[in-house]
């Protein structure tokens, strides 16, 4: 019998597994406590950096966010790490340094450097059409309209790549990022792009049966297209795609807290998620620790959205990227693969699509091979470097790599970003961090 008939039990093993990633004496924290001198040794203003915490502070006392978690590391050294607000509002329980965070999309930066382990193992190229492995997804149909009725589509002029998939290029969609009949038809699918109760083979038929919205190669549309990647590594590394992040990536990097669900005996450590009122921005429970999905493990891991993780784990990962694939003497991706997936790739076409849901939400930016990187400083109207690059969560989670100035940073807070009024706390965190570099 092949990986993938097994595949219900065998994820279901495979996310009990994952379980065992969370530590049993603590969660994981990267470097030694703030201490006076440990900032200044590393270039970073002490007292400057303290405005990190009035930034988030001023948010919390406004009722936009109930807490946050935020890190910097500088040079090898965490010059910042504090835990502000209450992980549930209810409770008044206190956000900790080892609070659990729902990442979403911040998964796709680690499922984009697994098919990146793989193309350094001579398994996959970034041409190869995703149909080898993939076959539910070979001869699409592409919308002659991408806002058109679902029987308005011609054949795609190509195959999609794997390159497509790591671009956001491949033509496929989110319910929010496609017009009313394909978003309708995601929907009535199942098609949510998080870890769910089918299998990732039923999904992948599901999807198959639907058109793209665009022609593959031809713009970038926020897409599944990373949850196909998850799939892709199950696939071409003959693994469930949750043992090969927790024996290529969380393992090495010594991620205790990062997986696809959480234990019960963890779960008093995962914060609530709030969702604003659209009218008001009242915040509103939307995801409990008692009774949230994530209590459960996966049939299929979303390697688009599905990961919990916590503030020290994702700067191990994010470490690892600064460094040019390596931390502590463990080896993830050549530097060049690193250079290859932090420069830009979209094509001028491409980059026309690029945004949120119409939405131009990083001015001065482009995309990469799973993240997005700085290319025109004073379009982004803020601080910062050309070359810096990141990802971001629905959740509001986001953090930044900045290869320049030896930076990594990280913000976790628990507000779904899609509804109600916007809030800035990403771009102020930023201003914050990079207004104490001194040298």
């Amino acid at each position: 019998m092949s990986t993938m008939t097994k595949l219900p039990l065998a994820a279901l093993a495979a996310a009990l597994l994952a379980g065992l990633l969370f530590a049993t004496s603590g969660s994981f924290i990267p470097g030694s406590a703030f201490a006076k001198g440990d900032a200044e040794s590393v270039g970073i203003d002490r007292e400057r950096l303290g405005r990190i915490a009035d930034a988030v502070q001023g948010y919390i006392d406004r009722g936009e966010i109930a807490g946050a978690v935020t890190l910097v590391e500088r040079r090898g050294r965490v010059v910042w790490f504090e835990a502000q607000g209450v992980a549930d509002l209810g409770t008044a329980e206190p956000m900790s340094k080892d609070t659990l965070f729902r990442i979403y999309s911040m998964t796709k930066p680690i499922t984009s450097v697994a098919t990146l382990i793989l193309l350094e193992e001579g398994k996959l190229r970034l041409t190869d059409p995703i149909a080898k492995w993939i076959p539910e997804l070979a001869q699409p149909q592409v919308l002659n309209d991408p806002a058109g009725a679902l029987t308005a589509a011609s054949p795609a002029p190509r195959a999609i790549t794997v390159r497509d998939l790591l671009t956001h290029c491949s033509g496929l969609a989110y319910t929010f990022t496609a017009g009313e009949p394909l978003s309708k038809a995601y929907t009535a699918a199942g098609l949510d792009g998080t870890s769910m109760g089918i299998t990732a083979a039923e999904w992948a038929a599901r999807l198959g049966k639907l058109p793209l919205a665009y022609a593959p190669g031809t713009h970038w549309n926020y897409s599944l297209s990373t949850d196909v990647l998850g799939l892709l590594v199950e696939r071409v590394s003959g693994m469930l795609f949750a043992d090969f992040l927790r024996t290529r990536l969380f393992e090495p990097l010594e991620m205790r807290d990062t997986a696809f669900f959480v234990p019960d005996a963890e779960l008093s450590r995962l914060a609530t998620n709030y969702t604003p009122d659209s009218a008001t921005g009242k915040l509103v429970a939307s995801d409990s620790p008692a009774t949230s999905t994530y209590r459960q493990a996966p049939v299929f891991a979303s390697g688009g959205g599905g990961l919990v993780s916590t503030a020290a784990d994702y700067a191990r990962f994010a470490a690892m990227l600064r460094n040019g694939g390596v931390l502590d003497g463990e080896r993830v991706l050549s530097r060049k693969t690193i250079e290859l997936m932090t420069m830009r790739h979209l094509t001028e076409s491409e980059q026309v699509g690029f945004g949120l849901g119409g939405r131009d939400v990083f001015p001065g930016a482009s995309f990469g091979l799973g993240v997005m990187v700085s290319e025109e400083l004073p379009r982004s109207g803020g601080l910062g470097t050309v070359g810096r690059h990141g990802w971001g969560g629905a959740a509001g989670t986001w953090y930044w790599v900045d290869p320049k100035e030896e930076l990594v940073a990280i913000l976790m807070i628990q507000r779904m970003s899609m509804v109600g009024p916007p809030i800035a706390i990403s771009k102020d965190f930023e201003t914050a961090v990079y207004q104490a570099i001194g040298d």
